[in-house]
């Protein structure tokens, strides 16, 4: 699959700070260099061709230099966005990923941003703890793929606009013209997950979503399309690695 159509024109990934609305939005762009993106309270959204990745309160998004991408804001979002030159790349994962902040992490990119250079070169081995953390540090599984295929897509479309629908695959092929093993096939082969994970992590993007703008978990799960908070909470962790409680807690 190619990684960007390149029918942007790259430029410099910006560094800096500050809060942003509920629901700004950054359109479809790319960077010569990398780009890290840490919500410190709120969450975002940042998509590509290959699919979108949420990042909730404490993740961090990393896009490397060339991918054309787009990000959108949920919550009043306190963000901090950090570039990190294309020389020292390497080290990082070759694709857009989100990634867990410890505490470590978390200071060296507040410091980068909020804290002004008191010495020459401070902020460069700053910049080398932020790498050396992120290779550390596993990727979560907050990946939500899009397909190619126009039946895939029109199934997926039907989710998007509403996660809470609890359509079976076989309903749904029936509305798109493609039977359930066909669709089945295709969830396998162009999205590398089963229909059901596919939609659970389409449902936890947009509890996020939910549980950052206030909605309780209940109500969250509710229309979310679970059917009893108990399977929400369940659902949420695996995916995220926290209970939608404590996420929440944490805004």
């Amino acid at each position: 699959m190619p990684e960007t159509r390149h029918s942007v024109t790259p430029s410099a990934a910006p560094s800096g700070g500050g809060w942003l609305d509920h629901g700004f939005h950054v359109d479809v762009h790319s960077h010569t260099d990398g780009q890290l993106v840490y919500a410190a309270s709120g969450a975002l959204a940042t998509s590509t061709e290959r699919g979108t990745w949420v990042a909730p309160a404490n993740r961090v998004t990393w896009t490397p230099p060339g991918f054309e991408h787009s990000h959108r804001f949920y919550g009043r979002t306190d963000v901090r966005i950090v570039a990190v030159p294309a020389a020292l790349c390497a080290p990082l994962v070759p694709h857009p990923s989100v990634f867990a902040v410890s505490p470590l992490l978390r200071e060296a990119v507040l410091a980068l941003i909020d804290r002004p250079e008191s010495r020459p070169g401070a902020h460069a081995r700053l910049l080398g703890v932020v790498i050396d953390e992120l290779v550390e540090t596993p990727a979560l599984s907050l990946h939500l793929p899009e397909p190619r295929d126009p039946r895939l897509r029109a199934v997926t479309e039907l989710l998007h606009a509403d996660p809470g629908r609890t359509s079976t695959l076989t309903e749904l092929g029936r509305l798109v013209g493609a039977s359930e093993r066909t669709l089945s096939r295709l969830f396998d082969a162009e999205l590398g997950m089963s229909f059901h994970r596919w939609r659970t992590v389409l449902r936890v993007h947009h509890a996020v979503i939910h549980l950052t703008g206030g909605v309780s978990v209940t109500d969250t799960a509710i229309a979310c399309g679970w059917s009893n908070p108990s399977s929400f909470i369940d659902a949420f962790s695996a995916v995220t690695g926290q209970t939608p409680g404590r996420y929440q807690a944490g805004l």
